[in-house]
């Protein structure tokens, strides 16, 4: 049975201190009082994109992954394709954009598979992932900040990596995990 619960939000916010901006994030501090009555603060990273991820699959079962080094975690990265795209354009454009960038790819079947949140204790990031499907190859289109590497492999062998570790960004997991569902009930049908 499912429990029963309030969506009446229990924290009172007493001030809020725009910590720092940039043109992808702004951090605010408020001065709160939590659902048990105690007096505290709460830092919040407010993103101004949303956050995009595609799994490209062809007609054999492969998708592409693509690597890079990601700063903030000092470690190289296999992802699926992804990226941000701004809060008022539609998220498959950006989707779709992003696919382009990153493989070269165009896909003539999508479908959202998933709608996520990154981090919801401390981030009010909200993510989109699609199921990109019937691709023709193309120029990438990389941006300056990017040095990616491109992988070919089947789908099920990234949905290997992700559940040996071996991928550990969320949009991802989550993703392929998703994915590989989806993909797998339209075979059963």
């Amino acid at each position: 049975m499912k429990p029963t619960y309030t969506t009446e939000n229990p924290w009172t916010v007493l001030e809020t201190e725009a910590i720092y901006s940039n043109p992808w994030i702004s951090v605010r501090q408020d001065q709160v009082i939590n659902p048990s009555g105690g007096k505290g603060i709460y830092g919040v990273v407010s993103m101004k994109n949303k956050a995009i991820g595609i799994i490209p699959v062809d007609a054999e079962g492969n998708t592409w992954l693509v690597g890079q080094y990601r700063y903030p975690l000092d470690e190289y990265s296999w992802e699926i394709p992804m990226g941000g795209g701004p809060v008022e354009r539609d998220v498959l454009e950006s989707a779709q954009r992003e696919l382009k960038e990153e493989t070269g790819f165009t896909a003539a079947r999508w479908t959202k598979i998933a709608r996520v949140h990154t981090s919801n204790s401390v981030t009010d990031e909200e993510g989109f992932i699609f199921l990109a499907e019937d691709l023709t190859a193309g120029e990438t289109e990389f941006e300056e900040t990017e040095d990616i590497k491109i992988w070919k492999l089947p789908l099920k062998e990234a949905v290997e990596m992700a559940m040996r570790d071996e991928i550990t960004d969320c949009i991802s997991v989550a993703g392929l995990l998703k994915a590989e569902r989806v993909l797998a009930t339209r075979q059963n049908k």
